[in-house]
């Protein structure tokens, strides 16, 4: 490898001789602190950080990035603190190195959490100076190249996370070259029979086609010179593991792969690429629907080009990708383009702005998320799927993973949107909340204030900020809903002690907070709501000092109910509790039937029928089980299921199903058994508000001709 002179000279070519000076002295400052230490293949270890600085300086970057290359390993293997480069090289270089310092930590052999927690802290890192992960996918790719040295497993391990975490992230900076590197050296390391294999292949069918493939080309060139535009066409190969990819997951044979010719001509600026692209169509007939405009649109990372394919010579499809010389750089570099195009005022331009935007939005899932594995979940999601391209009803693009949904658009426009969304149109018609979208339709959201997430949005988003801001309210609301039903509970408990919450001493509160190792009266309310504390042991021990109830004995006074005495006092439910109060499955309790509570731990209350067997265990722990009561101005529709027997006749269960929706009620399952040539036996899951309600239901199902019995189920 050239010596930090040869270095030297590469830099003048781009930067100040001042600039150049202060890389070379960052060069001799690591050759002195790494004296001594060698790498793996015997070679000096300095020789490591000139080559990710040379790396860097294949993409252009600032002198501080390359400084910053060579010092990557100081703090680290060292000991020279972070102190001492800030005197020698200034805050900002010592930042970069001790960020890059702090990634090379990671380690991800181990558990999932590990990983998950390191990934964090590079994200933090990425969202402080971009220039960290630029020095840091450098020093992988170094590493990468240099994978033989190691041992085997070590190989795959680093294999494995450069596949899963680094090559991702500069494809999502834009930096094409150096991600189809990260996946090849990857492949190669990770599978070598297969790399090995499809290589072979490669250069067979290379060398079989080369004569077309030039045919091709000149037909190309000479079409631009006929029309009078300057440009270069160029074949463009596909890399081993983007063929391994195609093999696997699109289940393509090598042959169907390899049969796609692919070109890229390069312009001079944007308007000859759509004049180029007129010239190429009127040469060669174009596939119907594979035209694709990424200048108008660029991509989510900033790439951008024209895509078609034609039919070439012969009827073979042609791949052909049309761009500037300029978009050619920043589809190979990405991110790192910004440093070479930037003007002298330093404006960011739209590639830089939108990184920044994608980084602000890791932050903030990383703010929702509950914890490092949630998060790490999130943005793998994130992580340059394909897109589809949205309209607002305003005209703006928004860019969408492939399969997100209207409520993924949603909380994309703003959280709030989200999180008050309660219908949307599509192209002008009202569409379902969970209906993938397709690239250019126009959605509209409609909000009502109030409107809260629903939990079963879960099962159909697809990006990480709506996943991520959905589990963050819900988590807050069940906190809420918890602390509301605890104190209820309590409340409730305390009035048979002829006291309230309000009347209990101050240094009663805080004594109880203090044994429980609790801050805030409200966590401990919540406590109570989920479950996790009796509302009686509670109350006992916030009175324990008081009057009430004797401190030093187990037995009550004068004024003390019984246990029984309590739960005689019943607590009314409204039906609209929300998180920490379910209805058990088992029994599908209804307004009128009599109800009982069970405090199941980390659940809150689950409801059930006075007389539900599946209580019948839980009898004894009479202070988990509480005597229920509806609230007179009880709202919202209840599950109920019921079993109709009824005669084989055409049209029956459509007469059923008609019925059901006449008497006002819904169905939410339905399931036929047929039990004989003669009869049938129906499954329903109807929605009904009460027993008046479902009285009228079955009265109204009764009456259908060929209808024998019908039963509702319990248990």
């Amino acid at each position: 490898m050239p010596g930090i002179e040869a270095f030297a000279e590469r830099l003048d070519r781009y930067l100040e001789p001042d600039q150049v000076n202060l890389v070379r002295r960052a060069y001799f400052y690591a050759e002195q602190a790494h004296d001594g230490q060698t790498r793996r293949s015997g070679e000096p270890y300095v020789t490591h950080p000139l080559a990710v600085a040379n790396i860097l300086a294949d993409m252009h970057m600032d002198h501080q990035s390359l400084m910053a290359a060579m010092l990557h390993d100081v703090i680290e293997d060292t000991g020279i603190p972070k102190d001492a480069l800030v005197t020698q090289f200034g805050d900002t270089v010592a930042e970069l190195v001790d960020g890059v310092s702090k990634l090379t930590q990671m380690t991800f052999e181990t558990k999932a959490e590990a990983q998950a927690e390191n990934f964090q802290k590079m994200a933090l890192a990425m969202a402080r100076d971009i220039r960290v992960i630029l020095v840091k996918l450098a020093d992988r790719l170094h590493n990468m190249r240099t994978l033989g040295a190691l041992a085997p497993e070590k190989r795959r391990r680093i294999a494995k996370e450069t596949l899963e975490i680094y090559a991702p992230i500069a494809n999502r900076l834009g930096m094409h070259s150096l991600s189809t590197e990260f996946e090849d050296l990857g492949f190669k390391a990770m599978h070598p029979m297969r790399s090995n294999m499809i290589d072979r292949a490669v250069r067979s069918a290379r060398g079989n086609r080369k004569e077309l493939l030039n045919k091709i080309l000149e037909s190309l060139q000479s079409c631009l010179e006929r029309e009078g535009m300057p440009g270069k066409v160029m074949g463009r190969e596909k890399h081993l593991y983007g063929i391994y990819q195609k093999m696997r997951g699109k289940r393509k044979a090598f042959t169907e792969i390899m049969d796609v010719y692919a070109f890229r001509i390069i312009v001079d600026k944007p308007d000859t690429c759509y004049r180029v692209l007129g010239a190429v169509h009127s040469l060669y007939k174009p596939f119907p629907g594979r035209f694709k405009d990424y200048i108008a649109i660029p991509k989510a990372n900033g790439y951008q080009s024209l895509h078609t394919t034609l039919f070439g010579l012969h009827g073979v499809p042609i791949e052909i990708q049309i761009r500037t010389e300029e978009m050619e750089d920043m589809a190979n570099n990405g991110i790192a383009a910004h440093w070479v195009y930037k003007s002298k005022d330093d404006v960011i331009n739209g590639h830089h702005a939108r990184t920044r935007q994608w980084l602000k939005g890791v932050m903030e899932l990383q703010q929702n998320a509950g914890n490092s594995l949630e998060f790490i979940e999130n943005v793998k999601i994130d992580l340059f799927p394909d897109e589809v391209y949205i309209f607002t009803p305003k005209g703006r693009i928004m860019e969408l993973p492939k399969g997100s949904t209207p409520v993924d658009f949603a909380y994309a426009v703003h959280t709030d949107v989200g999180n008050s969304c309660i219908a949307c149109r599509v192209n002008r018609r009202l569409a379902p909340l969970s209906e993938p979208l397709q690239s250019g339709q126009t959605v509209e959201v409609i909000t009502a204030p109030g409107a809260r997430p629903n939990p079963a949005w879960l099962s159909f988003v697809i990006t990480g900020k709506a996943r991520s801001n959905i589990r963050h309210f819900l988590k807050h609301q069940r906190h809420s809903e918890s602390i509301a039903l605890g104190e209820r509970l309590l409340d409730k408990v305390l009035a048979s002690f002829d006291t309230s919450l309000a009347d209990v001493p101050a240094e009663n509160i805080q004594q109880v907070l203090k044994d429980c190792s609790m801050e805030l009266m409200e966590d401990l309310l919540a406590d109570i709501g989920l479950g996790n504390r009796m509302a009686y042991v509670v109350a006992r021990r916030l009175l324990a000092s008081s009057n009430v109830v004797e401190s030093d004995a187990e037995t009550t006074s004068v004024n003390t109910p019984s246990d029984t005495d309590i739960r005689e006092l019943p607590l009314a439910i409204r039906g609209t509790e929300g998180l920490v109060v379910s209805f058990a499955r088992c029994c599908n309790p209804i307004p009128g039937d009599p109800i009982v509570g069970y405090l199941s731990s980390g659940k809150g209350m689950v409801i059930h029928q006075e007389n539900c067997i599946k209580l019948a265990d839980n009898r004894h722990s009479n202070e988990k089980t509480l005597h229920l009561t509806w609230d007179k101005n009880v709202s919202g529709e209840f599950t109920v299921e019921l079993q109709v027997e009824l005669e084989n006749e055409r049209g029956i269960i459509a007469q059923l199903a008609a019925g059901i929706t006449m008497a006002d009620a819904s169905i939410d399952k339905i399931s036929v058994d047929e039990r004989d040539g003669r009869i049938s036996v129906v499954q329903l899951v109807v929605r009904v508000r009460d027993r008046l309600h479902l009285s009228q239901l079955i009265k109204r199902i009764r009456a259908l001709k060929g209808v024998m019995r019908i039963t509702r189920l319990k248990n």
